[in-house]
Formats: structure tokens, sequence, C-alpha cells
């Protein structure tokens, strides 16, 4: 370890002695930008990595109004505010507010033209959707969740690991009563099933109603955490339903499903 500080120090005083203050500069830059590249590679995949995208977003507006207010406008209040207050307040706020403002950040973090999961594919859109309705007319209860921007790791991590082409047999197998994974949750990820018996966060959200059950919950739940789509069939009556974003959408028709999963695969490409 000492090897590398003696190292990282010698090149930073051979570019201080030949550059003066913006080499100096441009060498600060380059190390915090891999500091930050790292901690980014090190996140990619989990929710963190969404999460960290927002605030970096968050700060970067406020940083850009803190200085706007403070040197090109005189606005002394709104100054004051800002440098002597909004730290004091921001504190609080995030932690009476934390699961609402992770969410938010989530959703802020999320770039419109690359939040989506995999490319327009019949082969694969077509098969899901036949296995979702198979399972439906059979009564068999499912929670399909297919990760895209923001990546389930955690849930993958904490099921059991597949990384499986995704089949009507090999779903309905994973469903069927009685089996050990029936109660978990299936994800998807660039189009392949990569774990089952996964378990999502219930949703907090009061609006919905009390009689839907534990996976439908569970289906709406994942999609507040990220920006995962979900797919439910309900075993009591057998409708399918597709939670995107904190919401849900029941009662479709293959049609529907086929529709809706090709609307959102066309919005942005595959995650490389």
């Amino acid at each position: 370890m000492g090897y590398i500080v003696e190292f990282g120090q010698a090149i930073f005083q051979f570019f201080s002695s030949r550059g003066g203050v913006m080499t100096k500069s441009g060498f600060e830059i380059l190390l915090i930008f891999l500091l930050v590249y790292a901690f980014l590679r090190l996140l990619e995949g989990t929710r963190g990595e969404g999460i960290l995208r927002g605030l970096s977003v968050f700060l970067g507006v406020l940083a850009f109004i803190t200085v706007a207010v403070t040197h090109w406008f005189p606005l002394e209040t709104v100054n004051w505010v800002l440098t002597r207050m909004a730290p004091v307040v921001l504190i609080p706020v995030f932690i009476l507010f934390q699961p609402e403002i992770r969410r938010a950040l989530i959703r802020l973090g999320e770039n419109p033209f690359f939040n989506m999961f995999f490319r327009p594919h019949s082969h694969f859109t077509d098969a899901l959707v036949r296995a979702t309705f198979d399972m439906a007319r059979d009564k068999i209860g499912g929670l399909i969740a297919i990760e895209r921007q923001v990546g389930l790791s955690s849930y993958v991590e904490a099921g059991v690991r597949l990384d499986s082409e995704v089949s009507l047999e090999l779903i309905k197998t994973i469903f069927w009563p009685g089996t050990p994974l029936h109660d978990g949750a299936i994800v998807i990820r660039q189009q392949r099933v990569a774990a089952a018996g996964c378990l999502f966060p219930l949703t907090d959200n009061p609006h919905f109603s009390a009689e839907m059950g534990t996976r439908h919950r569970a289906g709406i739940g994942v999609t507040e955490e990220s920006d995962a789509v979900a797919i439910i069939i309900s075993e009591q009556t057998g409708k399918v339903s597709l939670a995107v974003k904190g919401a849900i959408q029941q009662n479709l028709d293959e049609k529907d499903l086929k529709r809706a999963l090709e609307d959102i695969a066309a919005e942005t490409p595959v995650r490389e």
C-alpha cells in the first residue's frame, strides 16, 4: 500500500513542477474522476447505482443554483437561506422521508433514453406471454420481475440462481404449487431467467386495495424500489396484472400484455 501512495505522490510532484496550477488542477480532476468511476463500477447492477445517479443530478442542480444566487444575483435573503438554513433543514428531511426520497432519486437517475431492459424480441416476448397466460388459465399464481437499468442483483443473490432460457415449461414448473420455489418470484435479466425464489419488498402505499394479496404488493413494491416491470398472476382469479413504476394495470389479456411489453422494450436498447 505504501508503494502505491509513494507512486501517486511522485506523479503529483512531477506534474506540479511542470505545468503549474493548470496541470495540478487537471491531475486533481483526473484523480476525482477515477475515484468516482471506481465507485460507480462497484455499485453497478445494484439499486445504489440508480440512487447515486439521482443524487448526483440533485446535488449538481443544487450547487448550480447556490452558485448562481450567491455570485450572480444580489438576493441576500435567498443566499442566507441556501448557505445557512439548507444544510440544517435537509438532514431531518432526509431522515424523515428516507423511503420517498430514495424512490425519487431512483426515478431521477433514470435516463429516459437508456432505461430499458431489452431490445424488442418477438420470440422472448411471445414465450413470456404464453407462459403467463398458460399459468393464468390453470390458476397458478406467479410473480415475474424484468430487470431494466436499475439492477436487481440483491434479490438475485438472495434467490436461487438459474441463468436459463425463458420457456413455458420452466416458468410453469417453478410456480407449480408445492415446489420449493413457487412462493418466490422470478427475476429476468437480459431475456434469461436469472434467479427464482426471490423475495421482494411489499408496497406500503395505502391507496391500493386492502384486498390485494402479498404477491401483488410485492410486485408493486419492487417497481417502487427500482425501474423493473413486474407481471403478476393471481392464483385465486387467474387474472394477469402488470406493475410499472409503483402503478398497476389489472385484468390484462394476451394482446394487452404483449403490447405493453413491446412498447416498453422499444423505448431503449439493451443494457450492455
